[in-house]
């Protein structure tokens, strides 16, 4: 295996486990310079990116790699700012495969004015029963942008498609509307933006350069929650393209009020638009969504193959298409299609991870990785509304979804009686029936307990 065919593999797990957002923000124009002495040497295009790379990403880049190659011990990363025209391409990730071309890494080429990949249309969206309404709004405002539905805010699980909405929409106004200026960027990239600025004395400048664009989309906003200076500065920008009727799109993976640790005038300014949730595919949405992508790539497998894949991957479209690229890159080696036993085998570690399982700790993990607590503050004796509410929660899933006995439950809270477990539980249920925003709180913070 080549040095770029072991990045490929690389990048074809990293990108089924975060949005495409981030990984278009941090992944592009990175290639493996050299491998030497069991160290693995990674270019990347500047500091920001090596920082993010050694700090949040180098554990499941080691795993990845290291799975493949054995004898790889450690991983460096150097930044080499003269990549060559071909690195400044995000792959599409099809999963190992000895033939890079075969497999159209060019898909991703973005466009570095607008930071746009020109793949995601509305022509090439899925549409369905649970998308209807987040579509049906990016159209309009992809035909007035600044006129309807500004903010716009969807929001929903992880690859649910949000990015592709968000990005279809920019690639919409681009084709109709030449004159105007569009920026898509992640909440991450935003916050590197802000920090650079600072540094570099050049805060004028960055609100200068954002002030003058028509429609701003920002991607993933939820990571903006506990960084007061980044809010700070998006709230002005907010605030001047707002007065000034340009359009803000905005993506997250949860409604605005569930965003604990975000500024009050922010939430607010995001409850004033128009918010729209991307729900889970049904089965047949997703088995449409399967042979779209197949047509896309110019491959094509029987119909028992895509509904065996659709009938066990249920709630992730990027999950669907990691299998679809997992069966390409199967043909691509072997010069043949796999049929439904074959197909069982090549998916059944990507579908069927030991690790997706919940238990206490996994579900009290993510509940406090949700409402941007901490552990410790949701198992302790804390009556704070902010704590109490979430503590309730992780109460009602460790007896919804696990069976815990009320009195396990009580212990598993530093020795609670079980009388406050029946208690949250009984009022988790009550509110279940009357609030539908808390029952999609509840089914994302359940998707992220399986993702832990």
């Amino acid at each position: 295996m080549t040095n770029e065919e072991l990045w490929q593999a690389v990048l074809a797990q990293i990108q089924l486990n975060i949005s495409q957002a981030n990984f278009a923000t941090w992944f592009r124009g990175t290639e493996i310079s050299n491998i030497k002495e069991g160290t693995v040497f990674v270019s990347v295009p500047n500091s920001f990116s090596k920082e993010w790379m050694e700090n949040k990403y180098n554990k499941p880049i080691f795993k990845t790699i290291h799975e493949l190659n054995k004898e790889i011990k450690e991983i460096k990363y150097n930044v080499e700012k003269k990549l060559s025209p071909s690195q400044d391409i995000i792959a599409k990730a099809p999963s190992i495969a000895a033939d890079a071309d075969q497999m159209d890494f060019q898909e991703f080429k973005i466009n570095k004015d607008t930071n746009l990949n020109p793949r995601y249309t509305f022509d090439s969206f899925v549409t369905g029963s649970f998308n209807e309404l987040p579509h049906a709004a990016a159209i309009a405002v992809s035909k007035n942008p600044g006129s309807v539905y500004n903010p716009l805010f969807i929001y929903g699980g992880v690859g649910l498609g949000k990015t592709h909405l968000l990005q279809s929409i920019g690639n919409e106004v681009i084709k109709n509307f030449k004159k105007k200026t569009v920026r898509y960027v992640s909440s991450e990239k935003f916050t590197s933006e802000v920090v650079a600025s600072i540094k570099n004395h050049e805060v004028e400048a960055f609100k200068e350069k954002y002030r003058k664009i028509d429609v701003l989309i920002i991607d993933d906003i939820q990571f903006l929650a506990g960084r007061e200076k980044t809010q700070e500065e998006f709230f002005n920008i907010f605030n001047v393209l707002y007065e000034n009727n340009k359009q803000i799109i905005i993506s997250s993976d949860r409604p605005p009020k569930a965003i604990n640790s975000l500024a009050e005038r922010l939430r607010s300014r995001f409850e004033g638009g128009m918010i729209a949730d991307i729900s889970y595919p049904d089965f047949e949405t997703r088995v449409a969504i399967l042979k779209t992508k197949s047509q896309e790539k110019g491959v094509e497998f029987s119909d028992e193959i895509y509904q065996h894949i659709a009938s066990v991957v249920q709630k992730n479209i990027r999950e669907l298409e990691g299998a679809l690229n997992k069966l390409i890159a199967n043909q691509t080696l072997n010069n043949q299609k796999p049929d439904l036993e074959t197909t069982k085998i090549i998916i059944k570690d990507l579908l069927s991870s030991p690790s997706r399982v919940m238990t206490p700790k996994k579900i009290i993990e993510a509940v406090a990785e949700f409402y941007d607590l901490k552990e410790k503050e949701i198992l302790n004796v804390s009556r704070k509304k902010e704590i109490v509410h979430p503590r309730q929660i992780a109460m009602y899933l460790l007896r919804e979804e696990l069976k815990s006995s009320f009195p396990f439950i009580g212990r598993k809270f530093s020795g609670k009686d079980h009388t406050t477990a029946i208690h949250s539980y009984k009022k988790i249920v009550q509110e279940l029936i009357k609030d539908k925003k808390l029952e999609e709180e509840i089914e994302l913070i359940k998707e992220r307990v399986l993702t832990i």
